[in-house]
């Protein structure tokens, strides 16, 4: 009897994570793709898993999982469910995601949103486990976070955008932000992007001590504190490529105690914030193996929480 398998891929704006196997020990076979126009793109991850299942002729393909860059559709009901829909990325913009890839593998598809593959994932097996609510955040090309509560990560309208939230402009920052949508939210002052058009080189290439990251440290503390506020969550992750900067997390986690100020009496935010505030156990996998879990799934927990 073949061995059952899933199918994970995380999709960014830059490349596309593709995996299959069942969890993190037990992984068959990885991918990663450029990410160009949504044809080729397709074509090249749907090409990954048809050679991966004649290289393997013990194993079936039942489900793939599929954690996206968006925003997404993620209503089953809509007509456009399973679709990028408005996001700013050139030639993306109402992409079938969902009906593409079952039309052509043939098995069940979950869809859900990077940074919330990235949430279950991290509660699934990383530094999340047992923390129900936890709120995974990621800083790179843009800023997202995924929430995972009650036992599945969040939805409402449409999903979590929390790199839009709306931030005060610190005094004398003259930076106006590179979010065509907003003239400062958190996304246009902090992502990766937004930091090399501060400090007009990549934020790979500054040093630690480059007067940009106190900035960048204080805008994230400041949406991370609303985010503590409104979810009241025992755990908070933060990865995403700025988040290798390692120096960030005390600094972060001092601005962070500094605005809460003594408001919230609880010795996770007074004493041990250190536990609060952590980097991903999963590192940059926690998307894909989150979008591998939601395959094993079987469905998408938008749907599953709708039926």
């Amino acid at each position: 009897m073949p061995r059952k398998v899933y199918g994970a891929i995380e999709g960014g704006g830059t490349k596309f994570n593709c995996v299959i196997g069942t969890d993190p020990d037990h992984v068959l076979a990885t991918h990663t793709i450029p990410t160009t126009n949504p044809q080729s793109m397709l074509d090249a991850v749907i090409h990954f898993f048809q050679q991966a299942l004649q290289d393997h002729k013990d194993i079936e393909l039942v489900a793939v999982g599929v954690g996206s860059f968006g925003p997404i559709d993620l209503n089953p009901t809509s007509a456009t469910y399973g679709y990028i829909t408005t996001t700013p990325k050139s030639g993306w913009q109402y992409t079938d995601i969902v009906g593409s890839l079952k039309e052509r593998l043939g098995v069940p598809v979950a869809f859900d949103t990077d940074v919330n593959a990235a949430a279950l994932g991290e509660y699934r097996w990383g530094a999340a486990q047992g923390s129900d609510p936890s709120v995974y955040i990621t800083v790179g090309t843009g800023i997202g976070g995924g929430i995972y509560v009650n036992g599945a990560p969040l939805h409402g309208l449409i999903h979590p955008e929390m790199g839009h939230l709306q931030l005060p402009r610190l005094d004398g920052d003259d930076f106006f932000g590179i979010c065509p949508y907003h003239t400062h939210c958190w996304e246009g002052v902090a992502s990766g992007p937004a930091i090399a058009s501060r400090a007009g080189k990549p934020a790979q290439d500054l040093p630690s001590d480059h007067p940009v990251w106190e900035i960048e440290a204080q805008y994230l503390a400041m949406a991370i504190t609303s985010i503590i506020y409104i979810t009241s969550p025992y755990r908070i992750i933060l990865g995403g490529g700025v988040m290798r900067q390692e120096h960030l997390f005390p600094r972060i986690r001092y601005y962070v105690q500094k605005i809460i100020n003594g408001y919230l009496n609880h010795p996770a935010v007074l004493n041990d914030i250190a536990s609060l505030i952590v980097p991903p156990k999963l590192g940059s996998y926690a998307g894909l193996f989150g979008a591998l879990e939601l395959g094993k799934q079987g469905k998408s927990v938008s749907a599953e929480s709708a039926s």
